[in-house]
Formats: structure tokens, C-alpha cells, sequence
């Protein structure tokens, strides 16, 4: 199997907190969670895993591309053609529909831009009736969807969603990750949740504690 993520020696330091992350490595077709308590650098190891931060100290190879040997500019176009990132609190462009906030990604992705991949991602997510909609005006579960479909529109190999399913109660956690697995599926992507839900435990072969 195709060895997709390493991360080894891995830490990052912030002026008043040290932290250091454990060796790991994810394969090709493995799904991958990390969990841990808040403050143990969970979004911090994602952000260095999607180039969001450069790192300083230690390795990460994604792809077969060490990114300590990168720039931020090239990190960022790196980020854009192989890894779509969800946010725990999206943000979006309101003066745009929630089709060009997805066609917006992969222009900056530096892509061919696709209207009809960006327009059967919406419908694939129950969006299909909102691709005019401004972001404002979709509720909390449909700004979740629209995140997700910006973070597949350059069709990435990466999938990395941070808290997604914090805060949501039993049933709307399951149809979260559900949806997750189903998309990362459907566009060939390895899925990464970084997440405190304990509930997300046992559905993750591959776990990575902090």
C-alpha cells in the first residue's frame, strides 16, 4: 500500500507552549482519526498537516513531498491541488452564491474551473436548490454541507475536517460522519477528522491519540 501521510519528530512551538506529536504514518485507503483532549494541538497538527503552518521542527511527508522543504507560496498551491480542509467554522465569501464560493476554490486551487463538478458536488450534498443562495441565508447544518463541497471542488486526495461533529447530537454526529465517508468515497479521498468527539472513536481504524 501506497504510503500517503508520515509525520516523525514532529513539534511545533508557540511562545508560551511546547508540543510534540507522535510518529505516525497513514496508508493508502486508510480513513484516519485524531483525538485528544482540547489544548493537546489538535487543529495545530491539522494546520501543519494542510500546509496552514509551516513546519519547523520535525517531518511531515504528504504525497511524497517533504513540506518542512516548502515555502509558504508553495505550500498554499501544494494545499490547493492535493488537500481540501473543512473548518469547524467555515467562512465564505457572502457577496458570493454558494456555487461561486465552490467554483471560487479552485480558482484559487489553480484549477480548470468546473461549474458542473461544482454544481452535482451542491447536488450530491442536498444543495442543488441553493447553488444561488448566499451563504448568510443557509442554516448552520447547510453552511456545514457547502464547506464540504469547497473543500472536495479541486478534487483532492486529502480530506481533513476539523470538529466536525462537535456539538451536534447523536443522530446529526452520525449523518455528519456518514456524509463525511460517503464524499471522501465518492471523490477517491482519504478522510482525516481531527476531533475531542469520543463518539468517533471506534468507526476509525487508524487512530492517532494526542
Amino acid at each position: 500500500m501506497q504510503q500517503i501521510i508520515r509525520v516523525k519528530n514532529l513539534q511545533h512551538h508557540f511562545p508560551d507552549l511546547k508540543l510534540r506529536f507522535p510518529d505516525f504514518e497513514v496508508l493508502s485507503g486508510q480513513h484516519f482519526l485524531i483525538l485528544g483532549n482540547s489544548g493537546v494541538g489538535k487543529s495545530t497538527l491539522l494546520h501543519l498537516l494542510s500546509g496552514l503552518i509551516q513546519v519547523k521542527s520535525g517531518s511531515v511527508s504528504i504525497l511524497g513531498s517533504e513540506l518542512e522543504n516548502f515555502s509558504q507560496s508553495k505550500l498554499d498551491a501544494f494545499r490547493g491541488k492535493h488537500i481540501g480542509v473543512v473548518f469547524q467554522h467555515p467562512k465564505f465569501v457572502n457577496a458570493l452564491s454558494a456555487l461561486e464560493n465552490v467554483l471560487i476554490a479552485q480558482l484559487f486551487g489553480k484549477v480548470t474551473q468546473d461549474r458542473s463538478r461544482c454544481e452535482s458536488l451542491l447536488s450530491e450534498l442536498g444543495l442543488g436548490s441553493k447553488i444561488n443562495s448566499q451563504p448568510s441565508s443557509l442554516s448552520g447544518g447547510e453552511k456545514q454541507r457547502l464547506a464540504i463541497a469547497r473543500a472536495l471542488a479541486c478534487g483532492p486526495e486529502i480530506l481533513l475536517c476539523d470538529e466536525p461533529t462537535s456539538g451536534l447530537d447523536d443522530d446529526n454526529a452520525e449523518n455528519v460522519y456518514k456524509l463525511l465517508v460517503k464524499e471522501a468515497a465518492s471523490n477517491n479521498a482519504i478522510l482525516g477528522v481531527v476531533s475531542h468527539d469520543s463518539r468517533l472513536k471506534d468507526k476509525f481504524e487508524k487512530r492517532i491519540e494526542l
